[in-house]
């Protein structure tokens, strides 16, 4: 039995992908968090798991920072990257941090559970549409404006609540950080957009495909 953890901060997600997964026979969801801190001490209270799908955009800490403790703590466990988004500077991002897979949470069924196969036989797990985008990049379009490669860790996890319309308060509740520091990322961002305003920032990512 392959025994996999979900943590993302989304309950009808979470509850839609164990749904997704369970549907296979060797497939057993054996828990799921919503946060970073309760990730991590549910990971550490499970002997064996084979395979964590790991949200990047987690309140407080993103999933980048779990992930950096996962391979210290539990070298042997795969990782699965969800996001939002299937920019391939995203999923760069995630296998350069030592994912061994990257999959946007609008794949279908297939995607996913070919994804949990592949990373078991020790192979990195791409979608056929980001695999697709990375080989345009490397045949010469790297200039892609829509890749927002400009942004830091932390300003592509705020860039992405600043573009589904949250507010800076509900950000910085839900990073634990001021008001003040979401307001200085909040800046950067537009900066590095060309932009000056939340309703251009949100036509930009319309404009190239990064958000729905």
């Amino acid at each position: 039995m392959i025994k996999l953890m979900l943590i993302d901060d989304h309950a009808m997600f979470r509850s839609g992908l164990k749904k997704m997964l369970q549907d296979e026979p060797d497939f057993q969801v054996v828990d799921e968090a919503g946060d970073w801190a309760e990730g991590l001490a549910k990971l550490r209270s499970h002997e064996q798991l084979d395979v964590v799908l790991l949200d990047i955009n987690l309140p407080a800490r993103s999933g980048f920072d779990l992930l950096e403790v996962i391979h210290a703590e539990f070298p042997a466990l795969r990782v699965i990257m969800l996001s939002m988004y299937s920019q391939q500077q995203y999923a760069l991002r995630a296998l350069r941090a030592g994912a061994h897979g990257y999959v946007a949470k609008d794949m279908e069924a297939s995607d996913l559970i070919g994804a949990v196969r592949t990373v078991l036989n020790g192979k990195k797990y791409m979608s056929a549409a980001v695999t697709e985008m990375l080989i345009s990049s490397l045949n010469g379009s790297t200039d892609d404006p829509s890749e927002p490669r400009k942004l830091s860790i932390r300003e592509a996890q705020i860039f992405e609540l600043l573009v589904r319309g949250e507010s800076l308060t509900m950000i910085a509740s839900r990073l634990s950080i001021s008001v003040k520091t979401v307001s200085t990322y909040r800046s950067r961002i537009l900066e590095k957009r060309g932009v000056t305003t939340n309703a251009e920032l949100i036509q930009y990512a319309v404009r190239n495909n990064l958000i729905d």
